[in-house]
C-alpha cells in the first residue's frame, strides 16, 4: 500500500475510534539520540550480554558493573529531547483522539513532550530504590549524576546500593502498571504501535492481545514486527516523520 494510502487508512481508524491507545518502544526515541537495544550494529546488546550487565542478579552482587555499563547511555538520556513523534502522540492525546500511551521506554520523553497518561511497563529513572532497606527516593541529581559518572550511589539511611526504578533482566514488571496496560488493551478499539519490534515479552504481547479482542492495529516502524501479518495498517518509515503526518491529517479530517 502506498505511503499516502497507508496514512489515510490510519487516520480513518483513529478518527473513527471510540478508544485509541498507543504502544511505543525504543524506536520512538532513536530519533532523539537514544539507541535501541536490539539493532545488530548500534543496539545496546550488540556488544554486551544483558544477563551480565543489566540483570537484577548482577546488580545485587556487583552494582558497579551496571553503573559502568550504563554510563555512556546515561549521558544520552540526560541530553535527549522529545522528538516530533513524541510531540505527535501528545497532541493526539490533547485533542482527545488518544487515551493513553503504553511504553516500554524509561526515558521520560513522553511526559516531557506533554503526554499525560503514560504507562511505563519497564519502569523509569525518576526514582531509585535501596536494595537493602527498600526505601524509595527521588533520583533527580543523585542517581543521574552517578549514572553519568559510572559510580554506585548508596542509601544515606542504611548504606545499601540504590537501583533506578527501571526493570532489569530477571525482574517482574510493575504489577499495577501492567494491569492498567492490560485493561487499556482490552478496552481499546485501535492500538497505534510505534517503534517496537514486539519481541520483548510480556510487554510486547499486549498489542497482539488487543488484536485478538477485536482492536485494529496500526504499526509504524522501519523494521518488521511480530504483528505485521495481523495489522490493519503497516507503515514502514521514520516515526518522527510519519507520526506528524498522521496528526496533521487527523487535524484536517476533524476540521472538515
Amino acid at each position: 500500500m502506498p505511503l499516502g494510502d497507508s496514512i489515510g487508512r490510519a487516520v480513518e481508524l483513529i478518527l473513527g475510534a471510540k478508544r485509541a491507545v498507543a504502544f511505543t518502544g525504543a524506536g520512538i526515541s532513536t530519533p532523539s539520540g537514544i539507541p535501541d537495544f536490539r539493532s545488530p550494529e548500534s543496539g545496546l546488546w550488540a556488544k554486551d550480554d544483558p544477563m551480565v550487565v543489566a540483570s537484577i542478579h548482577t546488580f545485587r552482587t556487583e552494582p558497579a558493573v551496571f553503573y559502568e555499563w550504563i554510563r555512556p547511555t546515561a549521558r544520552l538520556f540526560a541530553e535527549a529531547e522529545p522528538n516530533a513523534a513524541h510531540l505527535a502522540l501528545a497532541e493526539l492525546e490533547e485533542t482527545g483522539l488518544l487515551k493513553a500511551v503504553i511504553t516500554q521506554n524509561i526515558d521520560n520523553l513522553h511526559q516531557r513532550a506533554g503526554s499525560k497518561r503514560v504507562l511505563e511497563l519497564h519502569g523509569h529513572l525518576r526514582e531509585a530504590v535501596c536494595m537493602r532497606c527498600r526505601g524509595i527516593i527521588p533520583a533527580e541529581g543523585l542517581v543521574q549524576r552517578h549514572m553519568v559518572e559510572g559510580k554506585v550511589p548508596y542509601c544515606q539511611e542504611c548504606g545499601g546500593a540504590l537501583k533506578p526504578m527501571a526493570v532489569l533482566m530477571g525482574e517482574q514488571l510493575p504489577l499495577d502498571v501492567f494491569l492498567d496496560a492490560q485493561l487499556e488493551g482490552e478496552l481499546c478499539d485501535v492500538m497505534l504501535v510505534v517503534g517496537s519490534s514486539l519481541t520483548v515479552v510480556p510487554a510486547a504481547n499486549l498489542p497482539l492481545a488487543a488484536c485478538r479482542q477485536g482492536a485494529a492495529l496500526i504499526i509504524v516502524d522501519h523494521r518488521e514486527t511480530r504483528a505485521d501479518a495481523v495489522a490493519d495498517v503497516v507503515i514502514r518509515g521514520d516515526v518522527a516523520e510519519v507520526l506528524p503526518q498522521i496528526v496533521l491529517a487527523c487535524r484536517d479530517g476533524r476540521a472538515q
